[in-house]
């Protein structure tokens, strides 16, 4: 009797879920973002939720819920219904995050659930302002080892943090950090002259380049970055330093797979679209055509590998 009943509830529960994803979505889907209006991970949202809100009829808002490197934004979207009218959209500074902060207020792996990437990013920038005379990477580890070089990134223990803190040990220097609000408030920093390097994801940043107001020093991939192939690769100075990112979005733990499935098939489907697709290549993206299980083993083993990075980069939680 209780194997029926189980059964029943079982297929009912089923039932639901699956009446549930047919009439998603039926009012407008609100997704956060913890970084500044203008950033990669900004343009990223926005480029994929317009085409959601094309190819689902609803919709797609993106609000800018900034600080704490990205947390707030998560902490919002974990302790939201689980209804799919909740998202997130993040970059891969997610990770670092239960390593960083004692506090959180959610569990990173059980209160969101991953639903699907907008691609692998497969390197950054290391940049300097065009000003100085530093043009090369063995140049700047000369310069940092005699003279104290502050570098800035978007707050403590981000994803920018940590690769920065890595690239130090690794080419034997030591610099200062100065953490910011955000990667535009870096980069005016960085304009200024209050620091002198940082880390940052391609999309923001090539107008910049372009214009000569900044320098790439080095790109963290394994392959130049073909909009400026001619931006030396980081592998060649410091051995075997790579360094990629992603981006990914999420729903509250407990939103039911149908909702996740649908959202999956749909993000998949507006990054095969010619418009978005381009954006994406443009900015560095190489397609990733994960379903939402691939997504979540994915987002798991991310998680796994930054405990070890945050261990060796020295980075203190707090």
């Amino acid at each position: 009797m209780l194997r029926i009943f189980s059964w029943l509830v079982l297929t009912l529960t089923c039932a639901v879920s699956a009446a549930q994803a047919q009439q998603y979505p039926d009012h407008s889907v609100r997704v956060f973002v913890g970084y500044a209006a203008g950033s990669g991970p900004d343009i990223q949202a926005r480029t994929v939720a317009h085409q959601l809100s094309i190819s689902l009829g609803q919709s797609f808002v993106v609000e800018n819920r900034t600080g704490a490197n990205g947390t707030i934004a998560a902490r919002t979207v974990a302790q939201a219904k689980p209804d799919g009218y909740t998202l997130l959209f993040s970059s891969s500074s997610i990770t670092p995050t239960p390593y960083i902060y004692k506090n959180l207020g959610y569990d990173i792996l059980t209160d969101l659930k991953p639903i699907s990437t907008i691609g692998i990013l497969d390197g950054i920038f290391m940049l300097v302002d065009a000003k100085p005379p530093i043009k090369t990477v063995p140049e700047f580890i000369v310069y940092a080892k005699k003279n104290l070089v502050l570098y800035g990134s978007p707050g403590i223990g981000n994803e920018l943090h940590l690769v920065t803190e890595l690239f130090s040990q690794q080419a034997g220097i030591k610099m200062q950090h100065v953490p910011y609000k955000g990667a535009s408030e870096v980069m005016t920093g960085l304009l200024s002259g209050s620091v002198q390097m940082m880390f940052v994801t391609p999309p923001s940043v090539m107008g910049l380049i372009k214009d000569g107001r900044v320098r790439p020093l080095a790109y963290t991939g394994s392959k130049p970055f073909a909009p400026f192939p001619n931006v030396p690769l980081m592998k060649d100075f410091v051995p075997n330093f790579t360094h990629g990112s992603w981006g990914m979005f999420f729903a509250p733990g407990k939103t039911p797979n149908s909702i996740v499935e649908k959202l999956n098939v749909a993000v998949r489907a507006a990054l095969r679209e010619p418009a978005v697709a381009n954006i994406m290549q443009r900015d560095g993206y190489i397609p990733d055509d994960r379903n939402a299980a691939e997504t979540a083993a994915f987002f798991r083993q991310a998680v796994k590998e930054t405990e070890a990075a945050v261990k060796a980069a020295g980075i203190q939680p707090n």
